[in-house]
C-alpha cells in the first residue's frame, strides 16, 4: 500500500435542523435565526420557519449531527481494500462522544489525517463546533487552534480538485461522474436528509446508507486524484 494512504480516515457527516419544527426551538434562538435568515438567499421567498426546515441543518449553530461514516485504506493479500462504518444516534452528544473515543482517539493524533469532500469548509468545523456545544473536549486531530497550516492534518478532496481556484464549488457527485467512479448512492440526496430524518419512521437507517455511500465515493475520488486506480467493489467492506 502506498505510504501516503496510511493513517488516513475518510469521513462524512449528515446533519439536520435542531428540531423538526421552527416553533420548537427556544425563543432566544429564534431571533438569531431570523437575523441569519435575512442573509440567506431565498429565491422561493420562504418564511422563517420554512427556511429553518430547509437550511438550518447546514449551520452548526442551528443544526446537529445525526450520522458519521468513516473508513480507512487497508492492504490484504497484496490488494488495496477499504473498510467503512457508519455510526448514528438521535442523541448528538452520545454520537460525538462515541466518534471521539471509539474512533479518533484510537489513532496516534500526530499521525492521523482526516479526509472529507469540502471537509475544511463543512465537516471538520461543524464537528468542532458541535463538540464544543455539547461540552466535549476537542481531540487534537480536530483542534486547529494555534497550529500552523502545515501542522493541520486535514485533507479536502474539493480543495485538491480546485488547484488553488477559489471561485467554484464542485460536488462529489459531479467528480465521481467525470472520473467514472462507480456510484454507491442510494435513492436520496443531501437536500432530502432533514425531511427523511424527521418524517420517516426508519429514516436514520436510510440516512446511514447514504452517508456510507459518500465516504466510499470520497475514498475512490482521493485515489483518482492521486493517479491511483479505484478499489474493486468486492474489496470494500462495510463494518456493522
Amino acid at each position: 500500500m502506498d505510504q501516503h494512504l496510511r493513517n488516513i480516515l475518510i469521513l462524512d457527516i449528515e446533519t439536520v435542523a435542531l428540531e423538526s419544527d421552527y416553533n420548537k426551538i427556544p425563543e432566544s434562538l429564534k431571533k438569531h435565526w431570523e437575523r441569519k435568515a435575512g442573509f440567506i438567499r431565498n429565491d422561493d421567498e420562504l418564511s422563517h420557519d420554512e427556511l429553518f426546515t430547509e437550511r438550518a441543518g447546514i449551520y452548526a449553530e442551528f443544526g446537529k449531527v445525526i450520522a458519521i461514516a468513516f473508513g480507512f485504506y487497508h492492504e490484504e493479500a497484496g490488494k488495496l481494500t477499504f473498510r467503512v462504518k457508519c455510526i448514528a444516534d438521535h442523541d448528538e452528544k452520545i454520537l460525538l462522544t462515541r466518534f471521539k473515543e471509539e474512533v479518533l482517539l484510537k489513532f496516534d493524533q500526530q499521525e492521523l489525517k482526516l479526509c472529507a469532500h469540502n471537509g475544511k469548509e463543512f465537516d471538520f468545523p461543524y464537528l468542532c463546533r458541535r463538540m464544543l456545544i455539547n461540552d466535549i473536549k476537542l481531540p487534537d486531530v480536530l483542534n486547529t487552534g494555534g497550529k500552523k497550516p502545515w501542522e493541520v492534518n486535514h485533507i479536502d478532496t474539493l480543495e485538491m480538485w480546485k488547484f488553488g481556484d477559489r471561485k467554484n464549488y464542485t460536488s462529489l457527485d459531479l467528480l465521481t461522474t467525470i472520473f467514472d467512479i462507480p456510484s454507491n448512492k442510494t435513492d436520496m440526496d443531501g437536500s432530502m436528509v432533514n425531511e427523511i430524518y424527521y418524517k420517516e419512521k426508519d429514516g436514520l437507517k436510510r440516512i446511514e446508507q447514504y452517508c456510507l455511500g459518500d465516504v466510499i465515493a470520497t475514498a475512490q475520488l482521493y485515489l483518482r486524484l492521486n493517479s491511483l486506480p479505484v478499489i474493486a467493489k468486492e474489496n470494500i467492506t462495510v463494518i456493522s
